[in-house]
């Protein structure tokens, strides 16, 4: 008799989807959210299009396939927006329930925004 094959869907730590899913505690294998996390992805990617973060004619993802890369360029100085992108998810698809532990969140967030806009100078190109 042959034994089952135990096939565990592989953490893909350079998907966009797969490491936002990780940091919210959910498993690759796991899909019945993706719609609504992706949909989440989407707008912290829109927000960073704005801060001047990714093409300039915006980013999306669909599945698990779109990788940071495809996003932004590997440059160790935006190492910060994979933990943005994954704290911004958290917010909007799991806010904190309680009152200081929001504003201590929100804090976060907006410190990584203004560091993302100190780190992209809108007038000078990163390195591709």
């Amino acid at each position: 008799m042959a034994e089952p094959v135990n096939e565990t869907p592989v953490f893909n730590s350079d998907s966009i989807l797969d490491l936002v899913k990780k940091d919210l505690g959910i498993g690759p294998d796991y899909t019945h959210f993706d719609p609504e996390i992706i949909m989440h992805i989407n707008t912290a990617l829109s927000i960073l299009t704005q801060l001047g973060v990714g093409p300039k004619a915006g980013f999306s993802i669909s599945d698990n396939s779109a990788v940071w890369t495809d996003f932004i360029p590997a440059d160790s100085r935006l190492s910060l927006i994979k933990s943005y992108v994954s704290k911004k998810v958290k917010q909007l698809f799991d806010p904190p329930t309680t009152g200081p532990l929001s504003e201590a969140h929100n804090k976060v967030l907006t410190e990584l925004e203004w560091r993302i806009n100190v780190t992209v100078d809108p007038g000078e190109e990163l390195d591709e």
